[in-house]
């Protein structure tokens, strides 16, 4: 695996520390502008479509537009799938410094009805509601477009 996979805790410790880390919300525009972490940039990685969720076809682009491929990237979501998934297509693009947030930011249930893994809101973390200024996906969207 070419990502680490930390949970909220794990992963603020990390966006806190001096690695520069930087926080990319996966999730929609729609559920970025519900809540998300603080200083977080919104690249969707899947979008609603009428077969369930679909690839976001401008994400990679949109990435590299903004991000070098040695940027420390955490990749958060919902609950830790989306951004497993955008984890996966950013380390087969090159990127090296990668870490999947499980239980993102609403948690991740446990399917055999166990506690699951509580998300960064559940934590009690900080939480913006307004993106900073271009981080927002209207802002970032089509950079990578050919």
């Amino acid at each position: 695996m070419s990502y680490e996979t930390l949970n909220p805790e794990e992963t603020r410790a990390r966006l806190d520390g001096d690695g520069g880390w930087t926080y990319v919300d996966v999730r929609t525009p729609e559920e970025f502008d519900r809540g998300h972490v603080p200083g977080a940039y919104n690249i969707p990685a899947f979008f609603p479509g009428p077969m369930g969720m679909m690839p976001n076809p401008e994400f990679a682009g949109a990435i590299s537009a903004h991000f070098a491929t040695d940027r420390a990237l955490v990749m958060g979501c919902a609950a830790g799938g989306r951004s497993m998934h955008a984890c996966e297509q950013l380390a087969g693009a090159g990127y090296t410094q990668l870490i999947n947030m499980d239980g993102g930011f609403n948690g991740r249930p446990d399917p055999t009805g166990g506690p699951g893994v509580p998300g960064w809101q559940e934590r009690g973390f900080p939480v913006a509601d307004a993106a900073e200024e271009g981080r927002d996906w209207e802002s970032l969207k089509g950079a990578g477009a050919e």
